[in-house]
């Protein structure tokens, strides 16, 4: 829950790379640190596929992808520092525009009639919000997974926009996306209604068992086996855990961005990225394994990517991030300190 008020911005009449048109586009975003009198110390924050803006609050949930060990005060983004903006991707389920949102056409919900998304649209929606707060240039752009995706969108589309690049849990093709059992698994459900089921459906029992699932496959065990060492006790935890977000997201953002994903693959332009590039990976990651790292790295050298490498070295998985911190905020630390020029401290 996000404790911070969230922040809009409206654009009009959006073109999509996929052809269609959003008349009404709304980007829920929130911020934390104070903008530099230079407007130079922003740093953008993606968040995760199913996560939301409220990764950046410090009394965000670990397990469910929150930064709040990476991101306040002293810490790796500092904001005594750093101008940090964390939006809501387009289509997704934290106050930006999605299948949810009343279409102005019909008076209803998009639901199944809501658009096939890019990653790029996604990113020149952020772009956008970047020049609508009069920031000319980021001092980096960091996420992790999908945010993570994104930071390499954006290092392709907006080369001169940052000085740094943070890419953590990702990869700049998104493999093994089954886009088709997803459709079949939402369409089994009786109450998904062919993606209409707003006011006639409840998918928040299947949103619950999937995200279960997801956070077990992420390495949430591990992450609470401190906090929870009895495994019923921590069944019990990522159970209430998965309702408390099934409650908020939406079934269509789920396909939605997944799609997206699916979509994804920037190998072909990596040579576009000229701000220096962090690239990190955790060591027990089942989704985008260390494994990848040769293959990725060699890409990105070969596209004269000035990159540095660093494996996260936790059991924690797909959420070693964020749940793991300690083992590479340091990294982070370093790496924000050393692009572009140095950020003021605000007084």
């Amino acid at each position: 829950m996000m404790s911070t008020p969230i922040q809009r911005f409206v654009e009009r009449d959006v073109r999509l790379a996929g052809g269609a048109v959003l008349p009404e586009v709304s980007t829920a975003y929130l911020t934390r640190g104070r903008l530099a009198a230079d407007r130079r110390n922003a740093i953008l924050v993606t968040h995760g596929y199913t996560g939301g803006p409220d990764m950046i609050e410090a009394d965000s949930e670990p397990v469910d992808g929150s930064w709040s060990a990476l991101i306040g005060p002293g810490q790796a983004i500092d904001t005594e520092r750093y101008f940090v903006i964390c939006p809501n991707a387009l289509g997704s389920s934290f106050g930006s525009t999605n299948a949810s949102t009343i279409a102005p056409q019909t008076g209803k919900p998009y639901g199944s009639r809501f658009p096939d998304i890019a990653m790029s649209d996604i990113v020149a929606g952020q772009r956008a919000l970047v020049e609508h707060l009069g920031i000319p240039r980021l001092h980096a752009v960091v996420g992790q997974s999908f945010g993570g995706a994104q930071v390499f969108q954006w290092g392709v589309d907006y080369p001169d926009m940052m000085d740094g690049l943070a890419s953590v849990i990702s990869a700049p093709r998104m493999a093994g996306v089954d886009v088709s059992s997803l459709q079949k698994e939402l369409a089994a459900d009786p109450n998904w209604h062919g993606g209409d089921y707003y006011g006639v459906g409840d998918m928040k029992p299947l949103l619950a068992a999937k995200r279960f699932a997801t956070l077990r496959a992420f390495g949430a065990d591990a992450v609470l086996a401190d906090r929870f060492p009895d495994p019923l006790e921590r069944e019990s935890e990522l159970r209430r855990l998965a309702g408390r977000w099934a409650a908020q997201f939406d079934a269509n953002s789920l396909l939605i961005l997944y799609k997206t994903m699916a979509g994804f693959d920037v190998t072909g332009r990596l040579a576009r990225i000229r701000a220096p590039l962090l690239y990190a990976l955790s060591r027990s990651d089942r989704i985008i394994p260390a494994s990848r790292a040769p293959q990725v790295l060699a890409e990105l050298s070969r596209a004269g990517v000035k990159t540095s490498y660093h494996e996260i070295d936790s059991d924690h998985g797909h959420s070693a991030a964020g749940t793991d911190a300690a083992k590479w905020s340091a990294v982070l630390r370093d790496f924000l300190e050393t692009v572009g020029q140095p950020a003021q401290e605000i007084t």
